[in-house]
């Protein structure tokens, strides 16, 4: 009994190991569609996993280009944006979306190393497989029907010699039973049932053999090779639902693995938003937009019932430009600050008188001839037209244009614009006396160990790095100089008694302390004389400094114009131009008889007015300077 029940166990063992060969011993074909539609289901979670990965690198791809496009162009003016806290808060965000999209690019990465990959590497395994599996049961099969058909065939040739077995068995027995048959032809008949019934037997000893041999391999077939061959396939496919089970576990966990840092990104857009501070914005737009100036003061009534002629004070003129003291003009605009490309303008223009159109081919001979018909003006324009007209006044301004060219930044944008360039000089000297003294120990070890090196080689890089050096402390000392010419003065501006006592001289018209302007002197007589040598030292430092600061637009041409006689520019704010150059306007005349043009980026001046005839573009909006 317990034999039987270790048997019955062992049994339903067998059974639950190949349940396929036994409960679909007879499913073969069924099983076969059955594999080759698992072996498409992978293929398909395979096209997913393909089609998924696409879709994760298109978007890494469109959220790199989306922070690309936002991210601030090298050499651009967006660069000043980054100064407040919002802008670089953004900055960061950018940055952060960036870092986000190299996650999804990861998460394609993984997907097609180990899914993509991995299943179309086992789906071909699995059709090699499948195929060697079915090629067996087929190969079974046909031996097993071919065995069936030899059974037919022995079982088919015993009845058939049977039945001939016994007609020759009832032959006999008639021609025995016949008395007009001769014995021979009984004995012949009896042989020939006797040679039948022979042929019968080994018949059936054959079909019985057959028959044993049948039943003997269609038990194997059934019950051994067939369910061998079906457990295979059964274990195959319980493997590839594994594999797919495996995949899909592995396509969760690689999505999985990159919610850490793409949790850091958010984390760090979060900490960006929160990094932003109103009132830090808010002082930096004074830090960058404040000048230094003092507002202006009241402005003076200006009596019309006095014929005299109206002069615009020297002192105040210049006052107005150099210390920043409130204009004492009736413009209703605002008198100052002047804007840069305004005040340049104003300055840079060659305010002599234009020479008259000429009347032989030789123009440039007559410089100084007859002024131009000035047009009626605003008062401060008119006031500022004969303050130009006059010579001691305009050798005034040419000093002043000189000196003050450097002084286009309002003095707090100046001061900041001069410590920034002293820091980048100072960064350039570390990096300078870093890379020397690295050369002067690689030279000490040369000289200590000569088969490693000639000492000698370091020695002109040396020279050179050490002529940087020099280079950069004398700009150093250089700009150094110059904020510290500038926060002299905005602390004289600070000082109220200061400024009251050094700004006007209660015994000239002029002012004895400019800021911008250089130092004049009088001569014995009380005229205006130059001092050349300070006019020479402020020209070669507005000079340098303008190089360094000068980063405003260019003003929009307003038309064009043709010259009908050549002209030597000669003096400074002129253009020179040949006979029938076109050239574009980018000012018109104020009625000083002179147009400001522009041959290209870098060449643009004033011309006489009469030298040319303009063509002004009616939808250009111009450069109109207005004071």
């Amino acid at each position: 009994m317990h034999r039987n029940r270790g048997s019955f166990g062992r049994n339903c063992t067998e059974t639950m190991s190949c349940r396929w060969g036994t409960e679909l011993w007879d499913q073969f074909d069924n099983l076969e569609k059955h594999t080759h539609w698992g072996i498409e289901f992978v293929e398909r979670y395979t096209k997913f996993v393909k089609e998924r990965s696409e879709i994760e690198i298109s978007y890494a791809k469109q959220i790199r280009n989306l922070s690309k496009k936002y991210q601030p162009k090298k050499n651009s003016r967006e660069e000043d944006e980054y100064k407040y806290t919002s802008c670089r808060a953004f900055l960061m965000t950018l940055n952060e979306l960036n870092d986000y999209a190299g996650q999804h690019e990861v998460i394609a990465e993984n997907l097609t190393t180990h899914i993509i990959c991995e299943l179309t590497r086992y789906i071909q395994e699995l059709k090699a497989e499948r195929k060697s599996h079915f090629h067996d049961g087929r190969r079974a099969q046909q031996h097993i029907e071919n065995s069936w058909k030899q059974l037919e065939s022995s079982k088919r040739r015993f009845e058939r010699d049977c039945k001939e077995a016994d007609r020759a068995q009832q032959y006999f027995d008639k021609i025995d039973a016949d008395i007009n048959v001769t014995k021979a032809d009984v004995e012949k008949a009896r042989q020939q049932a006797q040679l039948k019934h022979q042929v019968a037997e080994d018949s059936k000893n054959e079909y019985l053999t057959y028959l044993q041999k049948f039943n003997k391999e269609q038990n194997e077939h059934y019950y051994s090779l067939i369910p061998h061959i079906f457990q295979k396939i059964q274990e195959m496919e319980e493997k590839r639902i594994e594999k797919v089970g495996e995949s899909m576990k592995t396509y969760a966990e690689v999505n999985r693995k990159v919610l850490p840092i793409v949790s850091k990104c958010l984390d760090g857009m979060t900490n960006a938003a929160a990094s932003i501070e109103p009132t830090m914005d808010t002082k930096q737009v004074v830090e960058s937009f404040k000048s230094g100036f003092e507002p202006p003061g009241d402005v003076e009534v200006e009596d019309y019932s006095l014929s005299m002629r109206r002069t615009v004070s020297e002192s105040s003129y210049l006052n107005s430009r150099g210390e920043g003291k409130p204009s004492r003009s009736n413009s209703r605009g605002k008198l100052w600050p002047f804007k840069r490309n305004k005040l340049m303008s104003l300055l840079a223009s060659p305010r002599q008188p234009p020479p008259p159109p000429p009347t032989s081919p030789s123009p440039g001979a007559v410089p100084n001839g007859p002024q131009s018909p000035q047009q009626p003006k605003e008062p401060l324009s008119h006031r500022l037209n004969e303050f130009m007209t006059s010579k001691h006044k305009m050798q005034c301004l040419r000093s002043l244009t000189r000196g003050t060219l450097m002084c286009h930044l309002p003095p707090e944008q100046r001061r900041k614009k001069l410590q920034a360039k002293i820091n980048d000089i100072n960064k350039e000297l570390q990096k300078e006396v870093d890379q020397r003294d690295a050369l002067t120990k690689m030279k000490d070890v040369y000289v200590k160990n000569p088969h490693m090196g000639d000492p000698n080689s370091v020695d002109p890089r040396l020279e050179e790095i050490g002529q940087d050096i020099d280079k950069l402390e004398l700009d150093s000392r250089k700009y150094e100089a110059w904020l510290l010419e500038v926060e002299t003065r905005l602390a004289e501006k600070s000082d109220p008694h200061r400024r009251q006592s050094g700004l006007y001289d209660s015994n000239a018209t002029t002012p004895v302390n400019n800021n911008c302007a250089p130092v004049n002197r009088e001569s014995p007589d009380g005229s205006y004389t130059e001092d050349h040598s300070t006019e020479h030292h402020l020209k070669s430092r507005s000079t340098d400094f303008d190089d360094d600061f000068d980063d405003e637009d260019p003003l929009p041409t307003i038309g064009t114009c043709k010259s009908l006689y050549p002209f030597e520019g000669q003096n400074e704010g002129t253009i020179s131009m040949a006979e029938g150059e076109l050239l574009y306007v980018i000012e018109e005349d104020k009625g000083d008889g002179w147009t400001r043009v522009r041959r290209n980026e870098d060449e643009e001046g004033y011309v006489p007015t009469s030298y040319i005839k303009v063509f002004f573009d009616t939808n250009a909006k111009g450069a109109m300077t207005y004071i």
